[in-house]
């Protein structure tokens, strides 16, 4: 397909790089299209084709372009978007696989609601609501997170997807935890990113893994310091600190930290972010406010927050001052009265106790902090299908998976302790199923 509308210029391989990545996502160039043979691009703009061959390469390499039949230099697909389907919870299961927060648990929105402001806003008025904003401050702070430039998102994904899109270029390469997040991982891919995987224990990412990770190249990594999901890992004090010595060596690198469950994460916060060039920390409040509440904290440095800023406006423009307001009441009206406290409480006692009773019928498993635990497994389906059976509801740990084995997920936010030795014993029960059944 020849070149339509848009010129490729430049003068320089970067220059001309830069010209075709613009083109690629504007969309002047389109996926499939071919571009200029190097001979003929260097006779046309009067360049060597060793300057053009250059440009060439660092776009394959960065995923921009790829080459088919051996000579064509074709513009590359970006994945498809998908809309992954939450899993099936059959009638007459409990639910411990779609990973929603206990709604008992969950602050009442009333007191809020009812003091929402009548005035009218305007467009020119300020966009961040200052009871909100120092809210966020003052939580940052506590936590050793610098706070000096403060934003409202639209959610912690709406968070990292500008972040994202404010420092990184399609095909750049970015560390993500592994298991991890689908909705993080499908972000990542959806963007153009290439994700490399980083290993992880109950203390976080490996070290090694993500040395290795580095050393790949890497322009960003994305992590959740505490209650992971699926994993629950927790960042311990020792493991931060290595970290972040692996991290001073690569100062260029962005750091992106998603920090959902902070108030009900059940343990202290811990931030690889000090005096870094480029980071950002986001606290989302559908976890421990409710999902309704599209809303979202970040703190990051100067340049980042300022493009993030700029972005918004163009695109959204802002989140909804009432929506602010009704996540600035609740959120301190439920550190105060307790709420947050009671839920990180309940959900380290429902964790505890499963983990517990899998322990007894040997079954590994690990859930240091948040709302869910992972259990490794040969086979997922299987083990899904037959807790369905059973009257229990998991999630498959497919969609969460890069290179890690095979798990399921299993999230306490709806299972009392009482009920979590009957959860262990029909995990136990299908796995030994599984164990000495043979196929036909």
């Amino acid at each position: 397909m020849p070149l339509e509308r848009y010129d490729i210029v430049g003068t320089s391989a970067d220059e001309l790089s830069r010209c075709i990545e613009d083109g690629v996502l504007t969309g002047a160039l389109r996926p499939g299209q071919a571009l200029p043979s190097v001979r003929g691009l260097a006779r046309d703009l009067d360049l060597s084709p060793t300057t053009v061959a250059k440009a060439y390469r660092e776009l394959r390499r960065r995923g921009v372009v790829v080459t088919e039949d051996r000579a064509r230099t074709v513009v590359a697909h970006r994945p498809e978007l998908r809309l992954r389907l939450a899993p099936t919870v059959p009638e007459g299961t409990v639910d411990l696989a779609t990973g929603n927060p206990d709604a008992r648990l969950l602050p009442s929105l009333a007191p809020a609601s009812r003091t929402l402001p009548t005035a009218p806003a305007r467009y020119t008025d300020d966009v961040l609501l200052p009871a909100l904003v120092e809210l966020a401050r003052s939580a940052f702070t506590a936590d050793g997170v610098d706070a000096d430039h403060l934003l409202v998102v639209g959610g912690g994904l709406d968070g990292i997807e500008r972040v994202l899109e404010a420092h990184l270029r399609l095909g750049d390469r970015i560390g993500v935890e592994d298991p991890g997040y689908p909705g993080s991982l499908d972000l990542v891919r959806a963007l153009g990113l290439e994700p490399i995987s980083i290993e992880l224990d109950d203390q976080g990412p490996v070290p090694a893994s993500l040395a290795a990770a580095l050393t790949h190249g890497v322009e960003a990594v994305l992590l959740v310091p505490r209650a992971q999901n699926p994993t629950g890992a927790a960042w311990s004090a020792e493991r931060t600190t290595a970290l972040r010595e692996l991290l001073a060596h690569h100062p260029d690198v962005l750091v992106i930290e998603d920090d959902h469950a902070a108030p009900i994460a059940g343990v202290p916060a811990r931030t690889l972010t000090t005096a870094r060039a480029r980071w950002a920390v986001i606290r989302s409040v559908a976890k421990w406010l409710g999902p309704q509440l599209r809303v979202g904290v970040l703190a990051g440095d100067e340049a980042t927050t300022t493009r993030v800023l700029a972005r918004q406006r163009l695109g959204t423009g802002w989140v909804s001052q009432v929506l602010q307001h009704l996540v600035a009441v609740t959120w301190a009206t439920a550190a105060e009265d307790g709420t947050l406290q009671a839920a990180a409480t309940a959900y380290t006692e429902r964790r505890s106790a499963l983990l517990a009773a899998l322990a007894e019928h040997g079954i590994p498993a690990s859930g240091r902090t948040g709302l869910n635990v992972w259990v490794p497994v040969d086979e997922e389906v299987p083990v899904v299908q037959g807790l369905a059976e059973l009257g229990w509801a998991v999630a498959a740990g497919e969609a969460f998976r890069l290179t890690a084995p095979p798990a399921i997920r299993i999230t306490v936010s709806g299972l009392s302790p009482t009920s979590a030795p009957r959860v262990a014993r029909d995990v136990a029960q299908v796995l030994e199923q599984r164990l000495t059944g043979r196929q036909g």
